[in-house]
């Protein structure tokens, strides 16, 4: 983020202003995802005690342990910004939260894509038989990738909707009233 450029090209670091917004919008995206991939995490890890589990295959049972590390591997990409927080807390390095939130954000919803996937060529494989598990998880893959990754990457690069200014004085990086905590 420090090296980016601003408006009119030039390199700008964020202001305190954005920062401190970055990071609560990247909190509030993080909340909703975590909520359920603990829901996800937490009926994953019941399964095994199911009266059925043992009549699973072992294509079924693999794909099962692939879900359930992916779901515990997603929960640690979500929760990382806030052990991160909490090691740098008070340490002046919210640029540095804000981008690793982000990358561990993206990191989650690639994650979850993968696992809630999974999840359903697990069900549909124990359900309908493999070819169809394979149809449907590669579907809903294929969706979440569109629909998470794809039409943003596109609506970023092609939308002909103006940009929002920034907030007043977000290019001011004198106001140093604001987030002296610096979370």
């Amino acid at each position: 983020m420090g090296s980016g450029h601003g408006r009119g090209g030039r390199d700008a670091t964020p202001s305190r202003r954005t920062l401190a917004r970055n990071w609560d919008e990247l909190l509030q995206e993080i909340r909703v995802t975590q909520t359920g991939v603990q829901i996800l995490t937490g009926f994953l890890l019941t399964v095994p005690f199911s009266a059925r589990f043992d009549q699973l295959t072992g294509f079924q049972r693999t794909t099962y342990l692939a879900v359930l590390a992916g779901s515990v591997l997603t929960t640690g990409l979500v929760v990382a910004p806030v052990a991160f927080h909490r090691m740098l807390f008070r340490q002046r390095r919210r640029e540095l939260l804000v981008e690793s939130a982000n990358r561990f954000a993206i990191a989650g919803l690639a994650m979850l894509g993968l696992t809630v996937s999974g999840v359903v060529l697990l069900v549909v494989d124990i359900t309908l038989g493999t070819r169809p598990a394979l149809v449907g998880g590669g579907s809903v893959l294929a969706v979440l990738v569109v629909l998470w990754f794809t039409l943003p990457f596109l609506a970023a690069r092609l939308g002909d909707t103006p940009r929002n200014p920034p907030p007043d004085g977000d290019d001011d990086h004198t106001d140093d009233r604001e987030g002296t905590d610096d979370r």
